[in-house]
């Protein structure tokens, strides 16, 4: 088990914003914001999985590819421990040509194997770009260092000037976490890394995420709608709704008894395997969808949808505040409230 007590803070993300313009109309014309990341605070250990988790729109792949750099933030810091190094430099505030000392660290596995991929480029091509893109090897050397991370994920290094087709689906998502990896990163976002795989394949898929992990010293931020992979992989998990966070915690504490009630209504969407169990299980029911991040309700964003909603969720939006051994939640009544996990 991860212990964060034993190791340090790789990446500090304090109060970080992505907002994007809204515009509508032949003239182009901005007529609103889209908050997809609206505040965000959070820290990150060295060698630890923190999972990104909501429904669909909560702002989550965003908020991974904003820590990334691959969009420019509106607002707030993103302090950053590079490795074997003691300073901390503040990703957000950098330029490009100044950011491009760091995109070797910092790396994304993408969800889709099957487009993600170039299929005219053979797979030593592929692999090998981020080390032609970021100037640190070429030719034969790069050429030994993809053969070198092919063996690492499972695959042969004799297939390289194969074609993407050539390889199965299971086969290709390692081509993509090679190409995330050769670069020798720090931390890496694996976005929907496994959602697009059939079960079989994600089991084995997630297995080799995690001895990779503990073999090259890698810090995973694990973006997912699924909440049994994340049982599987994450040690602490990040609970994400309209850009902002609702909940932060340890991941046996999170599921064993969580504190939102965004959280309780996810957990209870969990299918139960046993089929003497199925169908017994306490469902959340949540009335109407995500809010729109262009137009969010006042207060508490979740509280039209939320069973336990009072006045004053309806006026005033609750603090990400502490609870104690490190937990974290944004809700007036998480101290009075019992919500069911499902450990």
């Amino acid at each position: 088990m991860f212990d964060d007590s034993k190791t340090k803070t790789v990446l500090q993300v304090e109060d970080l914003k992505m907002h994007f313009p809204l515009i509508k109309g032949l003239m182009r014309r901005r007529v609103g914001t889209v908050k997809a990341v609206d505040g965000v605070s959070m820290t990150v250990q060295q060698g630890e999985t923190v999972a990104l988790v909501g429904e669909s729109g909560c702002g989550k792949s965003t908020l991974g590819r904003t820590i990334l750099r691959a969009y420019e933030p509106t607002a707030g810091h993103i302090h950053y421990n590079p490795r074997g190094s003691d300073n901390v430099v503040d990703l957000a505030g950098l330029n490009n040509n100044e950011m491009q000392k760091y995109r070797p660290d910092l790396r994304m596995i993408f969800q889709d194997p099957f487009t993600s991929l170039n299929p005219r480029l053979p797979v030593v091509d592929i692999i090998s770009e981020p080390l032609r893109a970021n100037k640190i090897a070429e030719g034969v050397e790069a050429k030994d260092r993809v053969a070198d991370i092919m063996r690492k994920v499972g695959l042969r290094p004799e297939y390289m000037e194969r074609y993407p087709h050539a390889f199965s689906g299971g086969e290709r998502q390692r081509i993509v976490i090679a190409r995330a990896l050769v670069t020798n990163p720090h931390i890496v976002v694996a976005d929907e890394a496994v959602s697009a795989l059939d079960v079989s394949v994600r089991a084995q898929t997630l297995n080799l995420l995690q001895d990779l992990q503990d073999e090259l010293d890698l810090t995973y931020l694990f973006v997912s709608h699924d909440l049994s992979v994340v049982e599987h992989i994450a040690d602490r998990i990040a609970v994400m709704y309209v850009g902002r966070l609702v909940e932060f915690a340890r991941a046996e504490d999170l599921f064993r008894r969580p504190l939102h009630p965004y959280t309780e209504a996810l957990f209870s969407a969990i299918p139960i395997p046993h089929p003497k169990l199925r169908g017994k299980q306490h469902r959340v029911q949540l009335p109407g969808d995500v809010a729109d991040p262009a137009n969010p309700p006042s207060g508490c964003p979740f509280h039209p949808r939320c069973a336990y909603a009072r006045d004053i969720c309806k006026k005033e939006v609750p603090e990400l505040a502490e609870t104690g051994s490190g937990r974290t939640v944004s809700c007036h009544r998480a101290d009075e409230l019992a919500l069911k996990g499902v450990l």
